[in-house]
């Protein structure tokens, strides 16, 4: 009898150790490997939250404004559209094309690991590097707050945000300096934009407006109508002109600035409304720099505030 009890408590041993390990009471399960945390995901100025997995090595950049900040703060490309104002180290990188028509191909032969693309002319370019699994980054650097927030994005890419501080910092206190030699005092301003199709007048969110805020002017624009393929740019009338009052005139221009001039005076010259301009009647007439504030001056930001400074405060800036 003994012995029958021995067998039948053997037998339901085995049968709760065969349980327990069933329900996962015996030697633990092999761990799943973790997925690696991916070096950082970031916001464009699409809106849209890029990740990128590791640091990239292989940056192409379609917009030569990018090139300087990127560098400030660690960062390499090994394509870069073409552009007369190229700094030095870039020269020899593989050229893309121009910023207005990239070539693809020739982007693709880089073998990028990342594209930092130009907002509202690059976009095009998205639906092509998505189908080749190119994490792309499209941002915009005109304004100078734009301009911080992209120093803070290139940060991000490099690993370097102790960098990205300090530059900003920097060009902050710089600027500061140039607002602090000035008197404080308003100044009604207006900023034209001349093109052989002919003027627009620039808001606040525009380089020269941007600036010109900086400075503590006040931009008679603000508050207009952006033009629908600009709004960085409203619609330019020498009736609204006149109304708004301007004791300064800004003039910026894709042309040559003697060319531009000759341009102005003989629109001047054309309608007597002008001369009822305090601006005009002053000879408070400006001419901005296409290297400062055609396209943006990105980290040189502190430069175009000095520039525009200096125009309307020349005895300052000896």
């Amino acid at each position: 009898m003994k012995t029958t009890w021995r067998i039948f408590a053997t037998i339901l041993c085995a049968f709760a150790l065969v349980a327990a390990i069933g329900c996962g009471g015996g030697a633990p399960a092999e761990k799943k490997p973790e997925t690696a945390a991916a070096f950082a995901t970031i916001k464009d100025d699409l809106g849209r939250e890029v990740t990128l997995a590791k640091k990239p090595e292989r940056i192409v950049v379609t917009s030569a404004s990018f090139l300087e900040p990127l560098h400030a703060v660690g960062g390499d490309v090994v394509g870069r559209p073409d552009s007369k104002t190229l700094p030095a180290w870039a020269k020899e990188k593989t050229s893309i094309g121009r910023v207005y028509n990239v070539d693809l191909e020739k982007l693709l032969s880089c073998a990028p690991d990342l594209v930092i693309a130009n907002k509202g002319m690059n976009e095009k370019l998205l639906e092509s590097l998505e189908i080749n699994k190119i994490p792309t980054l499209v941002v915009d650097m005109k304004n100078y707050e734009e301009v911080k927030n992209e120093v803070r994005i290139f940060a991000q890419i490099t690993g370097e945000k102790a960098k990205g501080d300090a530059l900003i910092q920097s060009m902050d206190d710089k600027i500061k300096a140039i607002v602090d030699r000035i008197p404080k005092e308003k100044r009604r301003v207006a900023i034209l934009h001349s093109t052989a199709q002919g003027l627009s007048v620039q808001l606040e969110t525009s380089i020269a407006g941007s600036t010109a805020k900086m400075l503590g002017f006040e931009n008679v624009a603000s508050g207009m109508t952006p033009l629908e393929n600009n709004p960085d740019s409203a619609p330019y009338s020498i009736e609204t002109l006149v109304e708004q009052n301007p004791e300064i005139l800004f003039v910026t221009s894709m042309g040559k600035i003697d060319e531009v001039k000759r341009g102005m005076d003989n629109t001047i010259a054309l309608n007597p409304a002008w001369q009822t301009i305090p601006a005009i009647k002053n000879g408070k007439m400006y001419y901005l720099s296409q290297e400062r504030f055609l396209l943006s001056p990105g980290i040189d930001y502190p430069a175009a505030v000095e520039e525009m400074a200096k125009q309307v405060y020349p005895e300052l800036f000896k």
